[in-house]
């Protein structure tokens, strides 16, 4: 899962750069541990439909290719420390949080609380 997402960073030596690369072993961490959940794959497919609306790699493959993006200016409110998605464009736009506790938290709770296509 983690392949099939380009990471977006800011230019290198810049300070967004920075935060953005303390926050991309939080996402590899995380797609890791749902791995190795008793209910994993469906948790993996929740992923994939949270940021591209489709809960498998359809056998032509993923058009425009998922991404991975930050929020900076939005992370500053309490109120977007949440992930957020853009299934237009398949992109994944992860909140910049200071440790994986918080990561996870924030994954999590958009997951379970996310409708999504198809949904009722």
């Amino acid at each position: 899962m983690d392949q099939l997402f380009n990471i977006r960073l800011s230019s290198v030596g810049s300070n967004k750069s920075s935060t953005e690369e303390h926050v991309v072993p939080f996402w590899r961490d995380y797609l890791q541990d749902v791995e190795e959940e008793e209910k994993g794959p469906s948790k993996l497919a929740k992923i994939l439909g949270f940021a591209t609306g489709a809960t498998v790699i359809p056998p032509v493959g993923v058009s425009p290719q998922p991404s991975i993006e930050f929020l900076h200016e939005e992370s500053v409110s309490p109120s977007r420390r949440l992930p957020m998605a853009n299934t237009c464009i398949n992109c994944l736009k992860l909140p910049l949080l200071e440790t994986y506790d918080q990561f996870k938290e924030s994954m999590d709770f958009a997951l379970g609380n996310t409708q999504g296509f198809r949904r009722e």
